[in-house]
């Protein structure tokens, strides 16, 4: 496995950690000129569940990694925060601004891979 590819694992473990859900990858890597190699795409309830998912990845994979991200964006209203770590950007939404952006058939030619809700 890739440094990348245990990156995106930690990312969606620190995600299921807060109770982030529909979360999908989207394989960016067989797609000419994108900005990353994988999008990991999620939401939470709430702005706060949003804030707490945000922290919660940060904090996980840096303790799993030792990797922190290069940016993240979006914690003022917490609606869409989107978390640069280079090779993978992770969003963070909420249900509507997610359905809004709609960031999967933004990217339809990647490959997505849809991460079963825990419960």
């Amino acid at each position: 496995m890739s440094e990348t590819e245990v990156l995106v694992q930690k990312i969606v473990e620190g995600i299921q950690e807060k109770k982030g859900y529909k979360i999908v990858v989207a394989d960016l890597t067989k797609i000419g000129d994108t900005i990353c190699k994988y999008f990991v795409i999620c939401q939470g309830n709430s702005p706060s569940h949003v804030s707490a998912i945000t922290d919660e990845v940060r904090e996980f994979v840096r303790k799993n990694t030792d990797i922190k991200p290069i940016g993240t964006d979006g914690l003022n209203n917490c609606e869409w925060v989107a978390m640069d770590y280079s090779d993978v950007m992770v969003h963070i939404f909420l249900p509507e601004i997610r359905e809004y952006y709609n960031l999967e058939h933004l990217w339809a030619d990647a490959k997505l891979k849809a991460i079963p809700d825990l419960d």
